[in-house]
Parts: structure tokens; C-alpha cells; sequence
């Protein structure tokens, strides 16, 4: 019989994990569950909930520092930032629609832990780094029932820092976080968004690349086919009919206002900027940037197996190119870019065995990168590599790492590689 226990201190769950190691019975870790069907299915039925591990610890807005437990809800965090104007400059994606996990507004929104374990970030990646740049310290239980500390509060304090990097991302594989310190930034005053209009893949890579190698500190840039333009709920981008590919500035009013108007008259030579909507207010473009991050455009339909692509910039054009070559045009059921090309989204129909070696094909042969399958079944994502397939000395080094972390495979096994 499978039982989920939800501990409400850090050293309940040392007490929790040192018991499991006893047993020995491996624990799925979870906080709010919204990211559960990330990664390939764990190997129990047995369940550690830090959900209860709550609470923001410590908000030092004027020393741009919050440390707050894993459990804690991002709701939470995000009324703390908002209430003192300033957010998580990474830009942390939610990606309830695409998991299909609830995603009213009094459902849960996931935790900062899982947000940290996962290591995700959003559309603002390219100009600010992704969630693990942002760890300044972080606390929590090995798979050894060891609890320990490693960072701290501030920049400076750089004891234990490569550990706090290695832990973002791991999903859980090599410790229950309990505690985490990141780096908070002022909310810019304003933005605004240009708009690319009607360009194909090449040509929006082009615009794209133009815009974040310029002067304009362009902090957001991403290209929407038709297609998926049409599902936005925007109103300006929806019912264009045609292909965006959008550039955000941001900081005070007047100069976003003359970088704008510079960046306009740049890429004027690459495509259309002059139309009546080819520029968003702050609020619309808010909008637009969240369906990017959160990947909302490409959750339907809801059988369609998810691929995140991560590729030069230059090459993202090419890669989608190959892809579409491989399945055929009636198998990609829609798409986006974002990070100037360097993220491929890819909704493609639900043959996922055949597409995993087409989709790794159209990476290699085009500068290299990353495919992961974000959304498949569990039966999919049991027998299909989710992540990259590593290189036999960097896949030796991971095992070792885990095994000095998890010697007995108690924290999420499965998880990140088959039988660990």
C-alpha cells in the first residue's frame, strides 16, 4: 500500500529519510505535485511531501535577498516581491497547462523548492541566467539522512556555492531541500514589446539575433509561427493573422520608450514594425511573455507529446527545419522559439519512439544542444529518454555523484536516469 509523509520541520525530515534508509523504502519527493510528470516515472509508490516545510524565513528587500523554506508556495513568494516591487529576475515559468496539472487560480501553484529543483526559468534566461545563478544558499537532507548547509545570504559568501549549482536541477535525485536564499532584483518601471511582423523561421532568427546584439538591452526575444499567434489572448497578436516575432525592452518610461523607437527603425530592413500593434503596452505585452515562458500556446491539444529544444541561436531555424523534414509537416502539431532561436518548443503527434531519435538527429547534426521530452505518458517516458543521452564519462561522473549523494537510491529513483 503506497502512503505519502508530509514532515513540517527539517529534522522530521532527516528522521523520515534515515528511517526510509533503514527499511529500505525509496520516496517520490513532491511539494504542490505540479511538476510530478516532469522527468522519467519514479521506481515507488511511496511518497515524501515537503509542502509542509513552509514559510518565508527571511525578506530583506533593500539587501535584495529572500530566504524561504522549499514548501513554500509561489503564490506566497510572488505577493512578498510584488508587495515590495521587485521580482525573480530568471522569470520562473509555470507550467501547469502544459503538464496538465490544475491550474485554476485556487489551485496550487507549485513551490519554490520544485521550482529550484527543476531549475527552471523563463523567457528573461537569456539576459538573466536561469534559477540556479540566483541560489545564494541553500539547506537540505542527503539520501544519507545527513542534513547540511551549503552558500548564504549574500553575493559575497561564496562557501559551498558550486554545491547550491549542482543541487538546482537534480530534481530531487540527491537531497530533500528544506531552506533556499536566492537573489531578488527591482521590478523594471515599465516595458514594452516590438513586433517583427510575418517572418519565417530564418528571418525571425535574423530579427532576433539583430535585437540582442544591439545597444537596446533587449531582455525577452521569442517567435510565434501563425498558428500559434492566433491561440494568444492578446488581442493585437491573435488577431493578426500573421507569424510575431517579438523583442521586450524594459526600465524606466523614457528610455524604453527612445529604445523602442531605435530598435523599430533597426529591423525595419527584416520585416514589418510599423503597423498600428507592432508594438505592445507593458500590460499586453506581460500577457504575451507569460504564454511564452509558460509554454501555454502549445498545451493543446492535450495529447500531443512535448519536446523542449535547447540549441545555438543560430541554428534554431535549422534544427526546426530538420525536424519537420524527419516526422512531416502533418506530425508537428505546433511550435515556438524563444531565447533569440536557442529554444525550440515542439508539439508533435503521439509517436514518440520514432520522433525521440528524429528530434536528437536534428540537434546533432546542427551545432548540437539538448532534447528533453517534457510531456508523454508515464509508459512513454519509461522506455523513451527523457534527457540528452550523456557520454559514457560524464554519465560515470553523474552515477558517482549520485551515489555520494544517494548511496542507496532512496530520493526519487528513476527519476533522472533508469534504475537511480
Amino acid at each position: 500500500m503506497s502512503q505519502t509523509y508530509r514532515p513540517d520541520t527539517p529534522e522530521q525530515v532527516a528522521d523520515l529519510i534515515t528511517w526510509a534508509l533503514a527499511a529500505p523504502m525509496p520516496l517520490d519527493l513532491r511539494g504542490h505535485g505540479t511538476k510530478a510528470a516532469l522527468g522519467r516515472p519514479t521506481n515507488t509508490s511511496h511518497g515524501l511531501d515537503l509542502s509542509g516545510i513552509a514559510g518565508i524565513v527571511d525578506y530583506a528587500p533593500q539587501e535584495l535577498v529572500m530566504t524561504a523554506r522549499a514548501g513554500t508556495s509561489m503564490r506566497e513568494v510572488q505577493a512578498a516581491l510584488d508587495a515590495a516591487g521587485q521580482m525573480l529576475a530568471f522569470e520562473p515559468p509555470d507550467w501547469r497547462a502544459l503538464l496538465g496539472e490544475p491550474h485554476g487560480p485556487d489551485d496550487p501553484p507549485g513551490t519554490l523548492g520544485g521550482l529550484v529543483a527543476c531549475n527552471l526559468a523563463g523567457a528573461r534566461r537569456i539576459s538573466a541566467g536561469a534559477a540556479r545563478d540566483h541560489v545564494l544558499g541553500i539547506a537540505g537532507v542527503s539520501g544519507r539522512g545527513e542534513a547540511f548547509k551549503s552558500g548564504g545570504r549574500v553575493v559575497k559568501n561564496v562557501t559551498g556555492f558550486d554545491l547550491s549549482k549542482l543541487l538546482t536541477g537534480a530534481m530531487g535525485t540527491l537531497a530533500a531541500l528544506t531552506e533556499l536564499s536566492l537573489k531578488t532584483v527591482p521590478r523594471p518601471e515599465t516595458s514594452a514589446t516590438v513586433l517583427v511582423l510575418d517572418l519565417d523561421e530564418a528571418g525571425a532568427v535574423r530579427a532576433m539575433t539583430a535585437g540582442l546584439g544591439s545597444s537596446h538591452e533587449v531582455s525577452g526575444a521569442a517567435h510565434l509561427p501563425a498558428a500559434m499567434a492566433a491561440r494568444s489572448a492578446v488581442t493585437a497578436i491573435a488577431e493578426g493573422g500573421q507569424a510575431v516575432t517579438a523583442l521586450r525592452v524594459e526600465g524606466p518610461d523614457p528610455s524604453v520608450a527612445w529604445r523602442c523607437r531605435a530598435l523599430r527603425a533597426a529591423l525595419t530592413a527584416l520585416g514589418p514594425t510599423e503597423a498600428p500593434t507592432a508594438v505592445l503596452s507593458h500590460e499586453d505585452g506581460a500577457a504575451l511573455w507569460a504564454e511564452v515562458s509558460d509554454a501555454r500556446l502549445i498545451a493543446d491539444p492535450p495529447e500531443a507529446v512535448v519536446w523542449r529544444l535547447s540549441v545555438p541561436p543560430a541554428s534554431g531555424a535549422r534544427v526546426l527545419a530538420a525536424v519537420r523534414h524527419r516526422v512531416g509537416d502533418g506530425s508537428l502539431m505546433g511550435w515556438q522559439m524563444d531565447w533569440g532561436g536557442g529554444l525550440l518548443w515542439l508539439a508533435l503527434a503521439p509517436t514518440p519512439t520514432a520522433q525521440a531519435e528524429a528530434v536528437r538527429d536534428a540537434v546533432a547534426r546542427h551545432g548540437g544542444g539538448h532534447a528533453t521530452l517534457i510531456r508523454a505518458s508515464a509508459d512513454v517516458r519509461a522506455h523513451v529518454p527523457v534527457f540528452e543521452p550523456q557520454p559514457a564519462p560524464l554519465a560515470a561522473l553523474s552515477r558517482r555523484v549520485t551515489e555520494s549523494f544517494d548511496p542507496k537510491g532512496i530520493l526519487s529513483p528513476g527519476r533522472m536516469a533508469e534504475g537511480r
